[in-house]
């Protein structure tokens, strides 16, 4: 199933896609949060393209791209660049099972972790990195300020998940 929207903001005009082969039932929750989020996300790339996964699907690609077996949480590519190598387009690939899993082990809704997913990777296309302690905490600093600014509020330092969120995303 596929499902896309076009929004128009006062910084640029998002051309969103959001393709589900799992996790059907979340597509237009994310559209919605996901076009309200991204005039909120500086240097977000104008395409964004969402690939909705199951394991198997997501373990294939996440052994093919970073060598390492088993399925992650979400997966991010940059597929297009301007001059400047900005970013113009971009994949964010995330795992519907892994996300289920997790909202459940968190007690948080599984649409809600697989929005914080996806945020996770418009910030990365946006120019984001979590490669040392301090980038890391900016980044996930930045999508609770995000999520908080959508009246959803924090998910990754929430008093309720922030000891139980140890994984690094890919």
């Amino acid at each position: 199933m596929t499902r896309q929207a076009t929004v128009r903001s006062k910084s640029g005009r998002l051309k969103l896609s959001i393709t589900a082969h799992a996790g059907t039932k979340h597509v237009a929750y994310l559209r919605k949060y996901l076009t309200a989020a991204w005039p909120m996300v500086e240097g977000a790339p104008k395409v964004l393209s969402v690939g909705l996964v199951g394991d198997e699907h997501m373990a294939r690609l996440h052994k093919q791209f970073l060598k390492i077996d088993g399925p992650t949480d979400v997966l991010t590519f940059e597929l297009d660049h301007d001059k400047n190598d900005h970013c113009t387009g971009g994949e964010v690939i995330v795992c519907v099972p892994e996300a289920e899993r997790r909202a459940e082990e968190l007690n948080i809704d599984p649409a809600n972790e697989l929005l914080l997913y996806a945020l996770h990777g418009l910030l990365h296309l946006s120019g984001y990195d979590d490669k040392t302690p301090a980038r890391y905490q900016a980044m996930h600093e930045r999508e609770d300020e995000i999520l908080t600014a959508l009246q959803i509020g924090k998910l990754f330092h929430s008093p309720r998940t922030s000891g139980m969120r140890s994984r690094k995303r890919s």
